[in-house]
């Protein structure tokens, strides 16, 4: 892999910058029986002892993010970015009077964010009006919602998302060289913020249920989430 090598070449002055769900962990019925393979523990171990930065930026909670990674010496971002704004605690407040009211069997409250998981239901079609018409009431709150692979999501109104963390985690420390990879459409917002660096790769992880344009924007496009593997060890 021609691209990671350029960016293996100077890693005090490069971030690598991943997604959970669908890169790192395999997507499993259950989130909350997520884990990293114990291989990808052990590079990503590797990395975060060569690079100036090794991030995880996840649609979890940070947490539950770094609980899912089990390799503590990296940086979690979660909630698509939120967890770093200033307004965080207000909208959390918000969302769980909102959540009160909702009834649903796949409820992940993740704090200032929430997911609304619709996989392996017997009738998705049915399971998708169904949150059509939570999402509707969502977005009369203030809320925003979107749907991902499988899920709706629950999002407070800020100027935030997987992009504005990635120039923010850059900009800390001055870096123009990074590399991430994602599986779905919040990473898009990711791929954008590496516009303009020294070096940036878009690594899309290919599935059937991603985003079409994912691949489009990518550099590097694997098919499978296996593959991950092979492109940390040629970091």
């Amino acid at each position: 892999m021609e691209l990671p090598a350029r960016l293996a070449q100077d890693p005090s002055r490069s971030a690598i910058l991943l997604d959970v769900d669908g890169v790192l962990a395999p997507i499993v019925a259950r989130p909350g029986d997520a884990r990293v393979p114990d291989d990808i523990r052990a590079e990503l171990r590797r990395l975060a002892a060569r690079y100036a930065l090794v991030a995880c930026i996840s649609g979890r909670a940070g947490a539950d993010a770094q609980s899912v990674v089990g390799v503590p010496e990296l940086r979690y971002v979660g909630n698509h970015g939120l967890e770093l704004e200033p307004a965080a605690d207000e909208w959390s407040a918000r969302l769980a009077a909102f959540l009160d009211d909702v009834d649903w069997a796949h409820v992940e409250n993740k704090g200032v964010t929430a997911a609304l998981h619709y996989r392996g239901v017997p009738d998705e079609a049915a399971a998708r009006r169904e949150l059509d018409t939570i999402a509707e009431r969502a977005r009369a709150a203030g809320l925003v919602a979107r749907y991902g692979r499988k899920v709706l999501e629950l999002v407070p109104p800020l100027e935030a998302n997987k992009g504005s963390a990635v120039r923010r985690l850059l900009g800390e420390r001055r870096l123009q060289r990074a590399l991430y990879a994602g599986d779905d459409t919040t990473d898009l917002d990711a791929f954008e913020a590496l516009d303009g660096l020294e070096l940036g790769i878009r690594v899309a992880v290919s599935s059937p249920e991603g985003p079409p344009e994912l691949r489009e924007r990518a550099d590097i496009v694997l098919d499978a989430q296996p593959e991950v593997l092979s492109l940390l060890r040629a970091l």
